[in-house]
């Protein structure tokens, strides 16, 4: 394909002090003390709760629950921020700092306008009363934030949506709970498999008519106004992001007031919604540069163009379930479907396959992982809790 076909084919060169900074942020090691402290961190956790669960302390237990769960919509933020600027980022549409900003601020708004996937997640199981509940919640949000660790550590894009899914499901299953199937298979299950798939097939449409409306136009031309447009869409799909991750937590807070009875689960609290709005732009802020690399640079070459048609169908896909159908999906698989099927327009061999296959690899591993994770919490903190 020509550079005249290729609208934005020139500009698919980042400039070497961007292309450096982003280097650097993304390999930037986590040093041997932090892991410690991590690990101590869950060990405190999982502490506490025992002590908790033998001493029926149970207020206590449900602010170290809430607590625990904003902690992992903050680690959403930052493992997940990647998604809605990594294009726009290696693009140079966008500063990393600016893009940042902007992402989080957009977080902070998308989070605030509904809460029908907060309902969907608080479903998903139905956990005993009182302490034994609190401790099967918890559970299940320590296994999706040690998969999500994990995962961030390699630069892995997997979910944050399906960690938290799995592991809550792991945890209901160790205890015995009862786990609305219907809701995992019809909210969860079916919208995994698809999203990717519609991401994929919508941003190659959208990308080949992007090459027949501008077919005959100076591709430096196209490329800048682009660049201005994937602003707009970077900041559509962040909105997308808040929309879709803070709810997730928001449910399952209400799951832990549901289990203690302080709410009905009939709706969401409003200081629920706005500590999940800001501990997710907080941890968005904080930025994902390692993801950032892998969404950006190593999955296809990307231009503004490109850039533009995978935000913008992602986005559309993500308000669509959101506002539809009230399923949680995953902002990452959704993006990098997209980005995938709008560098499929190239040509196949533009799409590195391999990383795709690296990518595919952690989103099968995240449900049962975290599940797994989350399953010997609950055993560990149930027996020393009795």
């Amino acid at each position: 394909m020509s550079a005249a076909e290729d609208p934005g084919a020139t500009l698919t060169k980042e400039s070497p002090a961007t292309a450096e900074t982003l280097g650097e942020q993304a390999t930037r090691r986590v040093s041997g003390r932090a892991w410690l402290l991590l690990l101590a961190g869950v060990l405190v956790v999982m502490v506490a709760g025992a002590l908790g669960l033998r001493s029926g302390a149970q207020m206590a237990v449900l602010i170290l629950v809430v607590v625990v769960a904003l902690v992992f919509d903050y680690t959403n933020g930052f493992h997940d921020a990647a998604n809605a600027i990594a294009t726009a980022v290696s693009t140079r549409a966008l500063t990393p700092r600016v893009a940042l900003g902007m992402a989080a601020a957009m977080n902070m708004i998308g989070a605030l306008l509904g809460v029908g996937v907060a309902k969907t997640i608080s479903e998903v199981i139905t956990p005993p009363t009182g302490l034994h509940g609190l401790t099967v919640v918890a559970a299940g949000v320590l296994g999706a934030i040690t998969w999500n660790l994990i995962t961030w550590y390699f630069g892995l894009p997997s979910s944050s949506s399906h960690a938290l899914i799995g592991g809550v499901v792991g945890a209901g299953l160790a205890s015995l709970s009862e786990v609305n199937w219907t809701s995992v298979i019809d909210k969860v299950a079916v919208p995994m498999v698809l999203s990717p798939v519609v991401g994929f097939c919508l941003a190659y449409l959208v990308m080949v008519a992007i090459l027949w409306i501008f077919r005959r136009s100076n591709p430096s031309r196209v490329g800048r106004r682009f660049r201005i447009a994937q602003t707009m869409s970077a900041a559509s799909l962040a909105l997308g992001h808040g929309l879709q991750d803070a709810q997730k937590t928001m449910g399952i807070i209400v799951l832990a007031l549901v289990t203690t009875g302080h709410s009905d689960g009939k709706s969401v609290p409003w200081w629920v919604i706005i500590a999940c709005a800001g501990a997710l732009s907080a941890g968005t802020y904080a930025g994902g540069w390692r993801i950032m690399r892998t969404l950006g640079r190593k999955v296809i070459e990307v231009d503004p163009p490109k850039g533009f048609a995978a935000e913008a169908t992602a986005s559309v896909v993500l308000y669509a379930t959101a506002f539809i159908w009230h399923a949680p999906i995953s902002t990452t698989h959704t993006i990098t479907s997209a980005i995938m099927g709008s560098g499929a327009t190239k040509r196949l061999s533009a799409v590195r396959w391999g990383v795709a296959g690296n990518i595919l690899v952690a989103w099968v591993l995240t449900m049962p992982a975290a599940a797994a994770v989350a399953a010997v919490v609950y055993y560990v903190v149930h027996f020393f809790g009795a």
